[in-house]
């Protein structure tokens, strides 16, 4: 079986570098990070199985890291918080954590938590591999090629366009908030999007759907935002 990789994140080195031993000590290989830039960077250039990642960091805080991470990959994610409070949990949680634990911690309950969180990714299931294709119904995203086809026809995307569909299939039957999409694809801060995400998604459903006012794929979520349907 491959060497599993860790990625841990925290802008306090002695614990990078405490944790970076418990784990290598497991047969972990172990990438470290100062933020939440430097561990997207990181996830770009190399195969990582779960990322152990602090919510308060300089440049980029967890939170925000982990909100990006989700929209590209599905890998386990372990926060780390000074913090305590229920708020915290769930706000992390709700962005797409898998586990939390609090500072201090004892190193080897955050290695149990470690394996856990791998053993189901790993062995439930869950870890595909890099996975280059997403298929729904008939409507097949091909990221490799950065193709989108419908019932085999390539569909012609803008870039824009694009991003906003593999984004959804890449992640199918999750709301996307308009904020969450135009941050994401536009990668800049929302300010009157929804015009503009309601532009493109209406071009979008131009283009794939039979019926565009009464879609079979491309669905809205009334007061909260869009997904590609199960």
């Amino acid at each position: 079986m491959e060497t599993l990789t860790v990625l841990v994140t925290d802008d306090d080195q002695d614990i990078r570098d405490g944790i970076e031993i418990y784990l290598k000590n497991e047969g972990y290989k172990v990438l470290k990070a100062a933020d939440g830039v430097e561990a997207l960077e990181l996830l770009e250039k190399n195969e990582v199985h779960l990322i152990i990642l602090d919510i308060m960091m300089p440049n980029m805080d967890g939170i925000t890291a982990t909100f990006k991470i989700r929209a590209e990959r599905n890998i386990p994610i372990i926060m780390l918080s000074a913090k305590a409070e229920d708020t915290d949990k769930i706000h992390g949680l709700s962005v797409g954590a898998d586990d939390y634990i609090s500072k201090p911690f004892h190193p080897l309950e955050l290695l149990a938590r470690v394996k856990s969180q791998l053993r189901r990714y790993v062995q439930l299931g869950t870890y595909q591999g890099q996975t280059s294709k997403v298929e729904v119904d008939g409507l097949s995203l091909d990221m490799d090629a950065k193709e989108v086809r419908l019932d085999g026809d390539v569909v012609k995307l803008t870039p824009i366009e694009y991003k906003i569909t593999e984004l959804l299939l890449k992640n199918v039957g999750r709301v996307f908030s308009i904020r969450e999409i135009y941050e994401l694809v536009w990668n800049e801060e929302a300010y009157n999007a929804e015009n503009v995400v309601a532009v493109h998604i209406r071009k979008i459903r131009e283009k794939i759907e039979a019926d565009p006012k009464n879609p079979r794929y491309l669905k809205v979520v009334w007061g909260i935002g869009y997904k590609i349907e199960k």
